[in-house]
C-alpha cells in the first residue's frame, strides 16, 4: 500500500482530475442503474392488465424506490393509457442511456488525461534523477536495466495505477447503487446474494498470491534482455568480425524464452481469476433464480414477476464491478513490482553532491593541486598518496602502463569520481567546496572514446553552449574539421547518425575537439585526444591543439611521444603510485620507468 501511495503521488494535482471524474462517474452510475430499474415499469406496462393492477398509494418515504417507480407507472397508466405509458417509458430509457454513455465518455477522457499526466511526471522524475547521479554509479549498473526501468517499468506502473484508480472510484460506487436497488426489491434475496463477494475474493486471493513475485522476476529478466539488445546493436561490427552472431542470438533467445515462460505463468494466474469469479457468479444467479422463481410461481406477495426479472437483470450486472475489483487486485501486483523498481531508481541518491556552503567560481587564477589523494573501487586501491601541482598555463602529461590510474586521476578533477581521502584544489580551494556546475564550466574535455549524439554536426559541436554558426565554424576550422564537414550532404546541418556512425574515427574525434575548442575553457582535459587519428590528421589536429593549449592549463593522458615531449611536466604513474615527475629530458636522464617505456616504444603502442 505504501508503494502504491507513493506512485499515486505522481498524479498530483490529482484533485484537478479526481473531482470532475467523480462527478461524471456519479452521473454515469446513476443513469446506468436507472436503465435497468426502468425495466420494472416497462414490464408492468407491457404485461400487467389494468384490471390486474392493485391500487398503489403514494409512498410516504422518498427512499422507497420500488414503490415510487410503481406509483408513477400507475399514474401514467391512468393518465396516458398503456401505449402512451410505454412510449414515455421508452423515451426516458433512451435519454437515460444517452446520458449514461455521454458521461462515461467524459469520465474516460478525464482518466486518460490523468494517465498521461502521471506518466509524464513519473518518467521525468526518473530520468532527471538518473541524470543527476554521479558517473561512478553507471559503472556498476547494466545500461539495459536502467533503460527498462525508464521505458517499460514506468509504462506498467502508470497503466496499473490509473486503471486501479479508475476501479476504486467507479466500481464500488456502481456496486453500491446496484445493491441499493437490490435491497429495495428484496432484502432477503440480497442478503443471501452478497455472500458470493467474500467467497469470490477468497478464491481470487489464492490464485493471484504469487503474481507480485513473478512480476518482479519478469521485469528483471526484461532488463537483462534489453542489455543484451543494446550490446548487440552497439557491438555489431565486433560480433560479425569474430563470427559470434550465433552466440549472441542464442544468448538473447535464452533470455527471451525465459521471459516468455514467466509471462505465460503470470497470464495463467491472471486469466484464471476471471472465469473463477464468473463461475461463482453464475452459480449464485442459478440459486437466486430457484429461490426467487419459487416465490413468483407460488404467488407470493413479496415478489412479482416484473420485480423478479428486474432483480435478476440488476444482479447479473453486480458481477461486472465485483469482477473488475477482483481483476484489479491481480493487475496491481504487476504495477507494484514495476513500481518498486522505478522507486528504487528514484530513491538512488548521487554520491557526489554540492555542500551547502559550496561557492560558484568564474575564473582560474593560480594552480590545480593534488594533495595526498587516495581512491579505490570497492576493495581495489587505484590511487595512492598522489601529490603534484599543475600551475596555470602549463601542460602536465600523465603517462604509465595501462591500469596505472591515469583516467581515474583525471576523472577526479571534474568530480566524476570523488576523492576518498586527501584533496584536489583549484586556486587553493577544495573542489568539494565549489559548485560542480561552475567547476565543470571551467573545463573542456576530449575523451579517448568519441562521444557523439544522433544529431547534426552543428548541434554536436555546440553541445551545451549557445553558439552561432560562425562560432561553430571557427571552432571546426581550429580542429581541422571544417573541410570534411562542408563536404557532407547538408554541411553543418548533416545528421551524423547514432554515435556518429556516418563519420570516420578521425572525423568523430575532430568533432569532439571542435566541441572543446568552442567552449574555450581555461582548463583542458585531454584523454588520448589524438589516438583515433591517422598520421596526417594527427599532425594537423595536434598543431591546432598546441595553439589551443598555449595559454591554457592542460592535463593530458597521451601515449604519443610527440605529445608528451612538449609537456611542461610529466607525471609517471605505476600501480596507482607516482614513481617519477619531471620534464622529458630529466626523466630520460634518470633512466627509470619512463626511460624504459620510451625505449620499448610503449607510447606508440597505446599501452601507456
Amino acid at each position: 500500500m505504501k508503494t502504491y501511495l507513493r506512485l499515486l503521488s505522481f498524479a498530483k494535482p490529482i484533485e484537478k482530475y479526481a473531482i470532475p471524474y467523480i462527478i461524471c462517474t456519479l452521473i454515469t452510475v446513476f443513469f446506468g442503474t436507472l436503465n435497468l430499474a426502468l425495466l420494472m415499469p416497462l414490464l408492468d406496462t407491457l404485461f400487467l392488465k389494468n384490471d390486474e393492477a392493485a391500487l398503489i398509494a403514494k409512498p410516504e418515504n422518498w427512499y422507497d424506490l420500488i414503490d415510487q417507480f410503481n406509483y408513477f407507472a400507475q399514474q401514467m397508466n391512468e393518465q396516458f393509457g398503456p401505449y402512451g405509458t410505454l412510449q414515455r417509458v421508452l423515451v426516458v430509457i433512451v435519454i437515460s442511456v444517452l446520458l449514461s454513455n455521454l458521461f462515461r465518455y467524459f469520465a474516460q477522457r478525464i482518466m486518460e488525461n490523468l494517465r498521461i499526466h502521471t506518466l509524464l511526471n513519473l518518467r521525468r522524475t526518473v530520468f532527471n534523477n538518473v541524470m543527476d547521479l554521479h558517473v561512478g554509479y553507471f559503472n556498476n549498473q547494466r545500461k539495459g536495466d536502467i533503460i527498462s526501468k525508464i521505458a517499460s517499468d514506468v509504462q506498467v506502473v502508470q497503466f496499473s495505477v490509473t486503471a486501479t484508480l479508475q476501479v476504486v472510484f467507479k466500481e464500488p460506487l456502481q456496486l453500491l447503487f446496484y445493491l441499493i436497488w437490490l435491497f429495495g426489491i428484496s432484502y432477503k434475496l440480497t442478503f443471501f446474494a452478497i455472500l458470493v463477494i467474500p467467497i469470490s475474493a477468497f478464491f481470487i486471493s489464492l490464485i493471484v498470491r504469487r503474481l507480485k513475485q513473478q512480476a518482479t522476476e519478469a521485469q528483471q529478466v526484461y532488463g537483462k534482455m534489453i542489455s543484451y539488445l543494446d550490446e548487440a546493436l552497439s557491438g555489431v561490427k565486433i560480433i560479425k568480425a569474430f563470427n559470434a552472431t550465433n552466440y549472441v542470438k542464442q544468448r538473447f533467445h535464452e533470455e527471451n524464452v525465459y521471459y516468455s515462460k514467466i509471462g505465460r505463468r503470470m497470464a495463467r494466474r491472471q486469466q484464471l481469476s476471471s472465469p473463477v469469479s464468473e463461475l461463482l457468479g453464475v452459480l449464485m444467479v442459478a440459486v437466486l433464480v430457484l429461490y426467487g422463481g419459487n416465490l413468483v410461481l407460488s404467488g407470493s406477495e413479496e415478489l412479482n414477476a416484473a420485480a423478479f426479472i428486474t432483480y435478476i437483470a440488476i444482479f447479473s450486472q453486480v458481477m461486472r464491478p465485483a469482477k473488475a475489483i477482483t481483476d484489479s487486485f491481480s493487475n496491481i501486483h504487476s504495477g507494484i513490482a514495476a513500481g518498486e523498481r522505478v522507486l528504487e531508481l528514484i530513491d538512488e541518491k548521487p554520491a557526489i553532491i554540492d555542500t551547502p556552503d559550496a561557492v560558484s567560481i568564474k575564473d582560474f587564477e593560480d594552480a590545480i593541486r593534488f594533495e595526498h589523494v587516495n581512491f579505490a573501487y570497492q576493495e581495489k586501491r587505484v590511487l595512492n598518496n598522489i601529490c603534484f601541482e599543475v600551475p596555470k598555463g602549463q601542460t602536465v602529461a600523465l603517462v604509465g602502463p595501462s591500469g596505472g590510474g591515469k583516467s581515474t586521476l583525471m576523472d577526479l578533477l571534474p568530480r566524476f569520481q570523488e576523492v576518498q581521502s586527501g584533496a584536489v584544489s583549484i586556486d587553493k580551494r577544495n573542489i568539494k567546496n565549489i559548485q560542480t556546475e561552475s567547476l565543470r564550466r571551467l573545463m573542456g574535455t576530449v575523451n579517448q572514446e568519441s562521444i557523439l549524439f544522433n544529431d547534426t554536426v552543428y548541434n554536436n559541436i555546440a553541445f551545451g553552449v549557445d553558439a552561432t554558426l560562425e562560432e561553430v565554424m571557427a571552432a571546426a576550422k581550429i580542429a581541422n574539421a571544417h573541410e570534411f564537414i562542408e563536404a557532407t550532404e547538408h554541411g553543418y546541418y548533416t545528421n551524423i547518425g547514432d554515435r556518429g556512425v556516418k563519420l570516420s574515427g578521425g572525423q568523430r574525434q575532430r568533432i569532439c575537439i571542435a566541441r572543446a575548442v568552442l567552449k574555450n575553457p581555461p582548463i583542458l582535459l585531454l584523454d588520448e585526444a589524438t589516438s583515433a587519428l591517422d598520421t596526417e590528421s594527427e599532425k594537423l589536429v595536434q598543431d591546432a591543439l598546441n595553439k589551443l593549449m598555449h595559454s591554457r592549463t592542460t592535463l593530458v593522458i597521451a601515449h604519443r611521444l610527440s605529445t608528451i615531449q612538449s609537456a611542461d611536466k610529466i607525471v609517471v604513474l605505476d600501480n596507482g603510485h607516482i614513481v617519477e615527475q619531471g620534464t622529458h629530458l630529466d626523466l630520460i636522464a634518470k633512466g627509470g620507468l619512463y626511460k624504459r617505456l620510451v625505449d620499448m616504444q610503449q607510447f606508440e603502442g597505446g599501452d601507456m
